[in-house]
């Protein structure tokens, strides 16, 4: 039986991690620092801080769907049409003007587009276009948080602040103590197709403010549980994906319940990744030798990724990197799938840089 029976919104700066389980390291083990993308160009602001500032996509900011926008003709009141919106296929409409296309444009841009197609019903149009809610660019917090989905950027917005905008990470009761459920060492925030380095636990437990960077449009933040009894066979398999962990679990058993190699599979070594992202403890399983029966099969662990390359390799580092990447892909496109379809139509599946 779980031993976490009840979940409840957690404090948002509250984090008191689940240890991730140790294990005997084995003679493959090595160390292995997992490259990521350099930080955006978007400043560092802290919570509360009044940097004046802005980031690149502030700095030209452009109209999407669902933006609502007030529309008038210079010394024509009678013309004027407030609150309207920006329709799901970016198209907006005003006057003889129908069916314009707005997603994409700055305000400016807008105006002398709408100015351009009434000119041809109107003499001389002077149309004025003035913001009333920018509804369209949404951050998606997603995995062990308590309001999971996508949240309005309508303003600068942290990573502690849309935390707390989502009431925080969700919490369990464990031998009468209250825990986070969020694995921390495993989170990640995925922007413009790439990683993007924040320490999560340092910005959580140790409170480290250099870490709680600006969100941007489109950011996918994701924490998963440090709980799941289960491990993640990805890669070159026939079914790759998240699997219940047994007491039986070894590398080789789970690849066979993943289907087995497939026709590109590179089966003399597979990599074992576990513990964080950033900082993971890797482990090199020689299949030939297992299969003559020279070393014995590896145990698995919770939360450990077995991940098979599609073509030959010799050093962990060549191979660290796809592990993670499948990984976030998996988390990522797994969840949203089964839980949020209705405001992800593209996760972050075909996002993802191999």
């Amino acid at each position: 039986m779980n031993p976490f029976m009840t979940t409840q919104a957690a404090w948002p700066l509250a984090c008191i991690m689940m240890a991730l389980s140790g294990g005997a390291a084995l003679a493959g083990e090595q160390p292995a620092t997992l490259p990521v993308a350099p930080v955006p160009s978007a400043p560092l602001v802290f919570a509360g801080s009044n940097a004046k500032m802005r980031a690149a996509w502030q700095q030209h900011l452009t109209l999407g769907a669902g933006d609502v926008l007030n529309f008038a003709s210079y010394e024509r009141p009678e013309l004027l049409r407030t609150e309207v919106a920006i329709e799901p296929d970016g198209r907006v409409s005003y006057l003889q003007a129908q069916g314009v296309v707005a997603a994409g444009l700055t305000i400016d841009e807008l105006r002398e587009r709408m100015n351009a197609e009434l000119g041809r019903h109107i003499k001389n149009p002077r149309v004025i276009v003035t913001p009333v809610a920018f509804k369209s660019r949404k951050v998606f917090l997603l995995g062990k948080v308590v309001n999971k989905g996508a949240y309005t950027l309508d303003r600068p917005m942290t990573i502690l602040e849309a935390v707390a905008a989502a009431m925080g990470l969700e919490t369990g009761l464990y031998q009468l103590n209250t825990v986070e459920l969020a694995d921390l060492p495993r989170s990640f925030l995925i922007r413009n197709s790439k990683r993007v380095p924040v320490d999560f636990e340092k910005l959580f437990i140790r409170g480290d403010l250099s870490q709680n960077i600006l969100l941007e449009p489109d950011d996918y933040l994701y924490f998963p549980s440090a709980i799941a009894n289960e491990i993640y066979v990805l890669g070159a398999v026939l079914s790759p994906g998240t699997q219940g962990l047994t007491s039986e679990a070894t590398g080789l058993r789970a690849i066979t319940l993943a289907g087995g190699y497939n026709e590109k599979a590179y089966g003399q070594r597979v990599l074992v990744v576990r513990g964080s992202i950033d900082q993971p403890r890797t482990f090199v399983v020689n299949t030939a030798a297992i299969l003559a029966g020279r070393e014995t099969d590896m145990r698995l662990e919770p939360r450990d990724i077995v991940y098979v390359r599609d073509k030959p390799w010799a050093k962990v580092e060549e191979v660290v990197d796809f592990a993670a990447r499948a990984f976030i892909q998996t988390m990522v496109t797994t969840w949203t799938g089964e839980n949020i379809k209705p405001l992800i139509k593209h996760p972050i599946l075909p996002m993802l840089q191999y």
